[in-house]
């Protein structure tokens, strides 16, 4: 038995890869990929869960709550540099002149 399975492997070739057909290595032209990524967004629109009106709202106030908060830190934390550096600048030339 192990002398017909060595000569079943030695009569088996390797096997040649498949020859490509040129087509199929072709990138379709720019209309068909934009139309194809289309519709794929699309698709993918159709099974988003959008929230409703009121957590829309809700999320809204949410966000323009917190972006006050940080526009009066801001506010004040530059308030506050600028009087320092009118504070520095006006020592300065108190004494150096």
């Amino acid at each position: 038995m192990a002398k017909s399975n060595e000569k079943d492997l030695e009569k088996k070739e390797p096997k040649a890869a498949p020859k490509k057909d040129k087509k199929k290595d072709k990138k379709p032209n720019i209309f068909v990929r934009m139309g194809r990524k289309l519709k794929e967004t699309f698709s993918e629109l159709k099974r988003v869960t959008w929230p409703t009106l009121p957590k829309a709202l809700k999320a809204t106030g949410v966000v323009i709550v917190i972006v006050c908060i940080f526009l009066v830190i801001i506010t004040a934390v530059n308030i506050g540099f600028t009087e320092l550096l009118k504070l520095l600048t006006d020592i300065k030339s108190s004494t150096g002149a």
